[in-house]
């Protein structure tokens, strides 16, 4: 497996380290592409109108997506070995080379970043278990945010929690908060991941926690979506930016 800390500043995306694109092997990592650069603010991930859709013939609904990962793997194409399925018995297209950039097991991870965001549109941060074994699928969510759960008054309802998945020790553990946050200023998003469970935290105040704790390593993903379907403004362009990624695996 990979490194057991990461301190991450993105003054270039370490290939050792970082796959631009999501969940490749349900497509290929052409097709799955990233839209992104980085300058002194650090890692711009982008969805411009010209992005293409994510899996478009077999994902629903129509998704666009640009996405970092910390690992990456599959098995052969026709196998089902692969990360995060959507759909039963989905097979893998394109075989990717096995990479664990960061992929711990226990510890504190970090996530300063700031987004832009409108309505068919989100940003999430999340850590995934790596699938060698199917069961080890749950998700451990440092945050996911709606455009539509950002409020005139000034709240945005702010998701964590654990995703259970194939994963058959684990139980669905997922909740919004709703908090005086704005998104589009940075924010540390966090999580302190021990064998008695999960605490998840915000600019260092707690926010949730669960007694769950996913027995496996895990790697991290990070994106910004949207769904062509919902976008009222075709020109507008969702972007997540992420300054830094701290973490130490414990175990």
């Amino acid at each position: 497996m990979g490194p057991d800390t990461i301190d991450e500043r993105f003054t270039a995306l370490d290939p050792a380290v970082w796959t631009p694109a999501y969940l490749p092997a349900w497509s290929s990592l052409e097709a799955a592409a990233a839209t992104w650069y980085i300058d002194h603010d650090g890692l711009h991930l982008r969805i411009p109108p010209s992005q293409a859709l994510w899996c478009p013939d077999d994902h629903r609904p129509s998704l666009r997506v640009s996405a970092v990962q910390s690992g990456n793997w599959s098995g052969p194409v026709g196998s089902t070995q692969a990360q995060q399925p959507f759909l039963p018995g989905q097979t893998v297209r394109e075989q990717q080379p096995t990479t664990w950039g960061f992929t711990p097991y226990l510890g504190r991870l970090e996530v300063a970043c700031r987004a832009t965001i409108g309505p068919g549109s989100m940003f999430s941060a999340w850590l995934i278990g790596l699938e060698t074994e199917p069961e080890r699928s749950g998700e451990i969510c440092l945050v996911e945010v709606f455009g539509e759960a950002i409020h005139r008054d000034g709240t945005t309802d702010v998701g964590c929690g654990i995703h259970a998945f194939r994963d058959p020790a684990l139980q669905e553990e997922f909740s919004t908060h709703r908090t005086r946050l704005d998104v589009a200023e940075e924010h540390v998003y966090a999580v302190d991941w021990s064998t008695d469970g999960v605490r998840f935290s915000i600019d260092g105040d707690e926010v949730a926690h669960s007694r769950q704790s996913p027995g496996y390593p895990m790697q991290l993903i990070l994106g910004v979506f949207d769904f062509p379907e919902r976008v009222a403004d075709p020109r507008f362009v969702p972007e997540l930016v992420v300054s830094r990624v701290t973490g130490t695996a414990l175990g």
